[in-house]
């Protein structure tokens, strides 16, 4: 049974899978939260040919601070190290 980890984890069940992947608190915390964290599709397309507004959607829908006053090139990079 999945330990219930409160009202600040929305996916218990994924925030545990990600934690014994090896993956942080925080992060694992951020992706059980997203609400579509399960869903496989795999047609997104590379952050380059997205535009900027499409990674600055992408960057405040996974919370990173700091984003309005990224270039592209700087939240690519935030995105993937997120």
């Amino acid at each position: 049974m999945t330990k219930d980890h409160g009202p600040s984890i929305k996916n218990d069940e994924k925030y545990e899978a990600l934690l014994r992947e090896g993956m942080s608190k925080t992060k694992a915390a951020r992706i059980a939260n997203t609400p579509n964290s399960g869903k496989k599709g795999g047609n997104a397309k590379k952050y380059e040919e997205r535009s900027k507004q499409e990674l600055y959607e992408k960057a405040k829908e996974v919370g990173i601070e700091g984003r309005s006053k990224m270039t592209k090139k700087e939240l690519i990079s935030a995105l993937r190290n997120s």
